[in-house]
């Protein structure tokens, strides 16, 4: 079961943080918790998430719309990662003929 933490203790737990960060960063959509009986949850990936836009906007004074694209770059890579995870295993799973075809074509499309 996934733990959630709690504005309050988000905020004590993630530097430079304030309420009214949190609430933009909510507001704005770049950290979406979820819904608990206790208000809004938040997930240890929020967590990290939070830090690193705290990071970005304070060390590289980013606004919140750069913070927003930087955030959705970072989305799209992670998932381009996971679907790349769950292909190499896809492909692990093939006979050595396959996999030799696809590691043959693979090296001829890099060139």
């Amino acid at each position: 079961m996934s733990r959630y933490y709690t504005e309050t203790e988000v905020i004590a737990m993630v530097e430079e943080l304030t309420r009214p960060r949190l609430r933009r960063y909510c507001r704005a959509r770049i950290v979406q918790p979820v819904t608990t009986p206790d208000g809004p949850g938040f997930r240890e990936a929020d967590l990290a998430r939070l830090q690193l836009l705290c990071d970005l906007a304070d060390c590289h004074n980013l606004p919140e719309d750069g913070l927003r694209m930087v955030m959705s770059l970072i989305d799209q890579l992670n998932t381009a990662r996971g679907d790349m995870r769950a292909l190499m295993q896809a492909v692990a799973a093939e006979p050595d003929e396959v996999r030799i075809r696809i590691h043959r074509s693979i090296r001829g499309r890099r060139g």
